[in-house]
């Protein structure tokens, strides 16, 4: 016993300097790579309480699936109204094996887990006054963005994520795309 306490003495800073190294590997904030394209739904008619997109928002939402197109999108997320799930309706009909996941547009932070641990790039659809809270999470330095206005509807916020756990986003917009 004497001789097994002696060796565990001898190895005991080595063996703790291992753990460290180890326990860092899995504490460190890891990601998949990957893109994450930030929307607010395309232009929507004037009437009711979730309206259709109008004639402007349906081209919108086609220019999007264009700009989309060879941006391998696995995942789309999107608020449940009419005028969100259509602004994705023109990719899915471009790709097959994509849908709408509904996210709860009052809890951002699960949204944000669920895109940095879900594999692939993603596109999230959301509203004037909700999608920038979703970007200003992946901001990690420098002026965080503003609400949209009501007119604004141009903006395609890309969010890059890497794997040492940083992100960066820039503004874009669509005619940025072509």
């Amino acid at each position: 016993m004497m001789n097994m306490i002696k060796i565990l003495k001898r190895f005991n800073q080595p063996i703790t300097a291992l753990l460290l190294i180890v326990s860092f590997q899995f504490c460190s904030p890891k990601q998949e790579p990957k893109t994450i394209f930030l929307v607010r739904h395309a232009e929507k008619q004037l009437v009711g309480d979730d309206p259709q997109l109008s004639v402007a928002g349906t081209v919108r939402a086609k220019k999007l699936a264009q700009i989309l197109a060879d941006q391998k999108i696995q995942h789309i997320f999107s608020t449940d109204f009419i005028r969100t799930k259509a602004t994705a309706q023109p990719l899915i009909e471009a790709q097959s094996g994509l849908s709408i996941e509904i996210y709860d547009v009052k809890k951002h932070d699960d949204l944000v887990k669920e895109l940095r641990q879900r594999k692939g790039n993603a596109l999230v659809i959301g509203h004037s006054n909700t999608i920038h809270h979703v970007a200003n999470y992946f901001v990690q330095e420098g002026d965080k963005f503003p609400e949209l206005e009501d007119i604004e509807y141009d903006f395609i916020f890309v969010v890059t994520l890497e794997k040492d756990g940083s992100s960066k986003v820039e503004r874009r917009v669509y005619k940025d795309f072509n």
